[in-house]
Parts: C-alpha cells; sequence; structure tokens
C-alpha cells in the first residue's frame, strides 16, 4: 500500500461508497464538516438516515478497522450526528450509526470489505 495515509483513506472512501450503494444505500453527502469534525457519509438506507464511519486498512498491524471505531469516536459521531439532525431539521427521523471496514490489498479489489449496519448505540 506504500506510506499514503490520504490515498488509503480516498481508495477506501471510493469502496465505501459502492459498497454503500451496492446494499440500496441513497448518499445524501460525504466528507459532511462541522467544525468540531466530520462525518465520512451521510446516507438513506430506506427511511432510516445513517451515520456512516468509514475505517480502512491495509494490514492487520493494529487490528481490524472496525476497531478503530472506538468509545471516543462514538462519542464524536453522536455529537455530528446530532448536529446534523438540528441543522437539517430532521425531526423525528430514525436514525442509525453502520460502519464500513475495508482491508486493502496493494492492487486491486479490497482484500475484505465488510458492512456493519448499527454498529453502536448513541454515545
Amino acid at each position: 500500500m506504500g506510506s499514503d495515509p490520504k490515498g488509503l483513506g480516498r481508495r477506501g472512501e471510493e469502496e465505501a461508497v459502492r459498497l454503500l450503494k451496492a446494499n440500496g444505500y441513497r448518499i445524501l453527502g460525504r466528507n459532511v464538516r462541522a467544525r468540531f469534525g466530520e462525518i465520512d457519509v451521510v446516507a438513506r438506507d430506506g427511511p432510516v438516515l445513517c451515520f456512516v464511519e468509514i475505517k480502512a486498512r491495509s494490514s492487520l498491524r493494529f487490528g481490524w478497522p472496525e476497531e478503530g471505531v472506538h468509545p471516543r469516536k462514538q462519542w464524536q459521531l453522536t455529537r455530528l450526528a446530532q448536529w446534523y439532525l438540528k441543522a437539517h431539521r430532521c425531526g423525528e427521523t430514525p436514525v442509525r450509526f453502520d460502519v464500513v471496514s475495508l482491508l486493502l490489498s496493494s492492487e486491486g479489489p479490497p482484500a475484505r470489505t465488510r458492512l456493519i449496519k448499527n454498529a453502536f448505540d448513541a454515545a
């Protein structure tokens, strides 16, 4: 993979969006920024508004990619979701937190992709 973390992130994001679309998600936003963080993907899965965290790694040296969505990250994503819901006047829209985990090989398709629906509850 080399040592280009931004390249890994971009490639991971493209693969993740492809996976989400293949699973029927409608992408509403990518890299949605607030002053205190960023939501990787906001999407609809039917009537549910999904806040999707993408984790991509090129090796298992530090564990599976989804293990990077630790309690502090969950808290931050919850805070970002609250901001998004208020800013977009989403009212009583059902919400879910999903994670796309990707283990990327140096070339070709990812070695492993995993869509984890309802990965955690609001922190």
